[in-house]
């Protein structure tokens, strides 16, 4: 891997960190109940029930069916979530409607899954060896 070099003085208006990952959505109401029900987030905003916010300690991931061809969107985006057992989250939101792309493995770093939520936006459970 290549190693990056640090400027010494920062530009001028950099980004400071990621503000939130948002996933649009088709139905509000079962993104929610999937994402709240399966993997336990707590609402922290929600604007209109067009906007869901959910605070982690480290940002925010949002859930909305604003904007311009409401639902997902094909793209290489997509969010991992950190867990402490992938197994128990990933059979959960099997059982919730998410259909399961990779199932759990283990590489040399972590243990992880790729699946698709219920309005098919992608997603990865991840755990660190520890």
């Amino acid at each position: 891997m290549k190693k990056i070099k640090r400027r010494a003085h920062p530009i001028k208006g950099t980004v400071k960190h990621i503000a939130f990952t948002l996933y649009l959505v088709k139905d509000i109401s079962r993104a929610r109940r999937f994402y709240e029900n399966s993997l336990g987030l707590k609402p922290t905003k929600n604007y209109k029930d067009q906007w869901i916010e959910y605070h982690l300690g480290n940002g925010c991931f949002a859930i909305a069916t604003m904007g311009k061809g409401k639902g997902p969107r094909s793209s290489s985006s997509q969010i991992a979530f950190e867990v402490d057992d992938v197994d128990a989250v990933v059979k959960r939101l099997r059982a919730n409607g998410a259909v399961v792309k990779m199932e759990p493995n283990s590489g040399s770093v972590c243990r992880m899954a790729d699946l698709l939520d219920t309005e098919g936006n992608p997603l990865t459970i991840h755990a660190k060896h520890r």
